[in-house]
């Protein structure tokens, strides 16, 4: 089977589950889309890597990456190869100076360690086929990463506030380590302080 490239295109809450949240990958060069149900912490591993930020200590994701680093193993793509009852599959390919092998992986632990080593994402026709959506015109623009965070966060409540008080809720979300809200904050700073 041919594998297809997909990127990360969108980050939000998920519409159909409280308290999850939805990664939204895209077929590169394509126009299909394909939504993942993730849950909260990994949704967070994965905007703190999309957005590069560096945590005071390592977060699993990056502990993982450190570890496999240590060892000389490297991460040469994710394979998202199995739908069964609404529940994605995924493996790592992964090798090291003696050999490669395929590790069976958690779709969004696989998206979360992708973004930190930056490999591929693919998967095949008849997973795209089955839950994926069909983006129609010219919709397959990438968003910003402003844009993503702003689907994350709540940002008409952030408008109410002062920058005093952006600033001493950043530091407490930080805190928290909650960093798909920080992220929020942030870019909500950012774009006061431009003007």
């Amino acid at each position: 089977m041919k594998k297809i490239e997909l990127e990360i295109v969108a980050l939000s809450h998920s519409i159909t589950q409280t308290h999850s949240y939805a990664v939204v990958l895209g077929e590169v060069n394509g126009l299909r889309r394909l939504p993942i149900v993730i849950g909260g912490f990994e949704a967070q591993a994965i905007a703190v890597a999309l957005e590069r930020m560096s945590p005071s200590r390592p977060l699993t994701h990056d502990l993982m990456k450190n570890f496999m680093m240590a060892f000389a193993v490297e991460l040469h793509e994710v394979i998202i190869n199995d739908l069964q009852e609404g529940i994605f599959y995924s493996k790592l390919v992964c090798s090291s100076e003696k050999d490669t092998v395929e590790i069976d992986s958690r779709t969004s632990d696989a998206l979360a360690l992708a973004v930190r080593f930056g490999c591929p994402i693919y998967t095949f026709d008849n997973i795209l086929d089955n839950a994926g959506i069909l983006m129609e015109g010219d919709t397959k623009k990438k968003k910003s990463s402003a844009e993503v965070t702003n689907e994350i966060g709540d940002k008409n409540n952030l408008k109410a506030l002062s920058l005093e008080e952006l600033d001493s809720l950043l530091s407490e979300v930080l805190e928290q380590e909650d960093y798909i809200r920080a992220i929020t904050i942030r870019d909500e700073i950012k774009s006061r302080t431009k003007g």
